[in-house]
């Protein structure tokens, strides 16, 4: 026993098949502040082995010490014991993740893994912890609806979209529908390094824990010929059932199936979506010197859209649409995108969501921990959200 193992009230001994040397060494190569502190070997032969091989291995990690004890087969580790590690960026958590289950190791579910010699870690971001234990819950949800992205585009507010889910996390994370723009796609070829990162952060999340459901859109159609498939915690499928903490059923979906220009004029949509591409660049161009000048983040295409009145009557016919669907469905309410506006109101007995977009709105709507429903904007790319007021669904739902 060294001085140093001395002054610890209590260390945790961890038996080992012949390797603690070589798990100790491997611990000391993968987490700052750790080393391999002794090497105690058999003075003679014994009935496990011989003289001069390793008994015991002392070892910190991350500060905190350890002794390893080649102690023989049959002794395993067991999933019951783990050890977690809090990381402070996303490129640490993937160093000591990508570390543990490299050649033989093993990736669990919720932050969990397993490293080549049997021991469960759990890799934990910081931030995530402070949301869950966070007495407001603001940033630690039971589910997130975010549509309508449309990666592939100059209007696509990835940048901001990432922003949240780098200070949100949720059990499930909903994508209903356009989140890559094939339609544009086919057209000209535009993937920037944020789209890209945007893609890698929801691999991320599902790799964490956050089990992720993809939902195709009319823009993201080629998804739709593949019908509904499982790849790890990745589901995707043409539409959802999701049960509220508080037992209410939504159906999800994209909605564009309830858009009579799609079902019947497929030609005008794609000639309509080239002229809102076109507003949506001017909208770019109004707010890249609105922000020159000083001024918040404004979206000139919502703006006119809710001004002109073939637009408002066009919406309020999707709304009751897909509300009247949704019945068929013995639901309590219905989420969706496709139009890009962000709205939550009761349509008869069927309360409408709809999650609204993120190449104009910015918006994303939540469940938060007890079930109650809310819209966020997040119109500017920094670590604050602005929430609609919340309704009181619990009452409406009767």
């Amino acid at each position: 026993m060294t001085t140093e193992t001395k002054k610890i009230a209590i260390t945790p001994c961890l038996w080992f098949d012949k390797n603690a040397e070589e798990a100790a060494k491997f611990y000391a190569r993968t987490f700052p502040d750790s080393r391999v502190t002794a090497v105690h070997k058999s003075p003679s032969d014994y009935h496990n082995g011989k003289a001069g091989d390793v008994l015991t291995v002392e070892f910190t990690v991350l500060g905190q010490p350890f002794v390893g004890l080649n102690g023989g087969p049959g002794v395993p580790f067991t999933d019951a014991v783990s050890f977690q590690v809090f990381t402070d960026t996303q490129e640490e958590t993937d160093r000591y993740w990508n570390a543990i289950v490299k050649d033989g190791g093993k990736e669990i579910a919720c932050s969990w893994c397993k490293d080549k010699f049997g021991l469960s870690w759990q890799i934990v971001p910081r931030v995530l912890m402070e949301a869950i234990t966070d007495p407001d819950t603001a940033s630690a949800k039971r589910a997130i609806w975010i549509s309508d992205l449309h990666l592939g585009t100059r209007n696509s507010k990835a940048e901001f979209l990432l922003d949240f889910l780098r200070q949100t996390e949720s059990d499930k994370l909903y994508l209903v529908g356009d989140i890559i723009d094939g339609w544009a796609m086919k057209r000209s070829w535009y993937w920037p390094q944020s789209h890209n990162d945007m893609i890698q952060k929801i691999l991320r999340k599902a790799r964490k824990g956050t089990h992720v459901v993809l939902i195709s859109g009319n823009h993201d159609e080629f998804l739709r010929k593949f019908g509904k498939q499982e790849f790890g915690r990745i589901t995707l499928t043409p539409q959802a059932i999701h049960q509220t903490a508080d037992g209410r059923r939504f159906l999800v979906l994209h909605g564009d199936q309830f858009d009579n220009v799609m079902k019947y004029a497929r030609w005008l949509a794609l000639l309509g979506d080239q002229a809102y591409e076109f507003a949506l660049t001017v909208n770019r161009w109004f707010n890249h010197y609105r922000l020159k000048m000083g001024y918040p983040y404004w979206s000139l295409s919502q703006y006119l859209k809710h001004k002109v009145k073939n637009a408002v009557n066009f919406i309020s016919s999707f709304e009751e649409a897909v509300a009247l669907e949704s019945r068929r469905y013995k639901v309590d309410g219905v989420v969706c995108g496709h139009i890009h506006k962000a709205e939550m109101r009761r349509i008869h007995e069927i309360l409408y969501c709809n999650s609204g977009d993120w190449v104009e709105s910015c918006t994303a709507l939540v469940e938060h921990q007890d079930g109650r429903l809310e819209i966020l904007h997040w119109t500017d790319p920094a670590p604050r959200h602005i929430p609609e007021p919340v309704m009181d669904l619990a009452g409406v739902a009767g």
